[in-house]
């Protein structure tokens, strides 16, 4: 073989050399550029994640009513959005980066599932709680209800006692008489006037003294009294009277006569007799002067 031979062979060999060189290069340069392609799309998922995870944490929060389990979601949010954003400045290429990352976002996947637990734990917790408020209003609004209708029928029940147990007075009478003792029809021969009036049987009464007022208007409204300390408490206020009387009643009926002698200026018109006892008026009549 001559030294042309050898030089052809030679060249031949270095340029399939160079061929098969050129292409493990380009395969090469393809398949790192796909591993490229495939780590930026596996980069830009886990940018993703990491950014539904930050929402989830909102929407959690929205449903925690617990103080110390907000902080802490508070925390893990805080934690999502730090490595999302050393994720954002991570280079495609860096796999062992994106590794770690990746590996951050399980053990971030895990502590969201704990804390979905306890949140459904709380909220069926807080249900059962209100359940029990709810039933426990109702049986209180129920009895407080019944205590309420029950108090409201004992206080009618003790309205009709205390009226059943009031004294009543009729048969009320007034004679005017002049100085001769003798029935005054007109009201400037007027020097006395005689009352007389019948207090009612009634065995639901207390008996015992009881005291008794009995008040004589003027046609003017105006009460006849002979000092004005002589009062008496009626329906929250203070009345003057014009005869005192006490009387010993012992349930059954009863007659009462008292007196007043006039000592003041009677106009003509129509005056007016009540009866009074323990704040409450038991009788009233009217009569005429001329």
């Amino acid at each position: 073989m001559n030294k042309k031979t050898l030089l052809i062979i030679a060249i031949s060999a270095m340029v399939i050399a160079l061929i098969g060189l050129t292409f493990l290069l380009f395969t090469e340069k393809k398949n790192s550029r796909e591993l490229l392609e495939e780590f930026a799309l596996e980069k830009e998922e886990l940018e993703n994640e990491y950014t539904h995870f930050a929402q989830q944490y909102d929407e959690l929060k929205i449903t925690v009513t617990n103080d110390s389990l907000s902080i802490l979601l508070d925390q893990e949010q805080v934690k999502t959005q730090r490595l999302l954003e050393e994720l954002r400045t991570v280079k495609s290429s860096n796999a062992a980066e994106i590794r770690r990352l990746k590996k951050e976002l399980a053990t971030l996947r895990k502590v969201m599932v704990n804390y979905i637990n306890q949140i459904d734990s709380l909220n069926k917790i807080n249900t059962q709680q209100k359940q029990v408020i709810a039933e426990v209003t109702k049986k209180y609004n129920a009895a407080s209800s019944q205590v309420s209708t029950l108090s409201e029928e004992k206080k009618n029940l003790t309205k009709k006692v205390a009226l059943a147990a009031q004294l009543d007075a009729t048969n009320i009478s007034i004679e005017a008489k002049n100085r001769r003792d003798r029935k005054a029809k007109k009201a400037k021969d007027v020097e006395k006037f005689t009352i007389g009036f019948t207090i009612v049987k009634n065995i639901s009464a207390e008996t015992g003294e009881r005291t008794l007022y009995i008040n004589i208007y003027k046609p003017n409204n105006e009460v006849l009294c002979k000092n004005t300390s002589n009062t008496f408490d009626y329906e929250n206020r203070t009345l003057p009277y014009s005869i005192k009387k006490y009387i010993e009643y012992n349930g059954e009926e009863q007659n009462v006569v008292v007196y007043w002698n006039v000592d003041e200026y009677l106009s003509a018109g129509t005056y007016r007799v009540d009866i009074f006892t323990e704040g409450t008026l038991i009788g009233s009549q009217r009569f005429e002067l001329e």
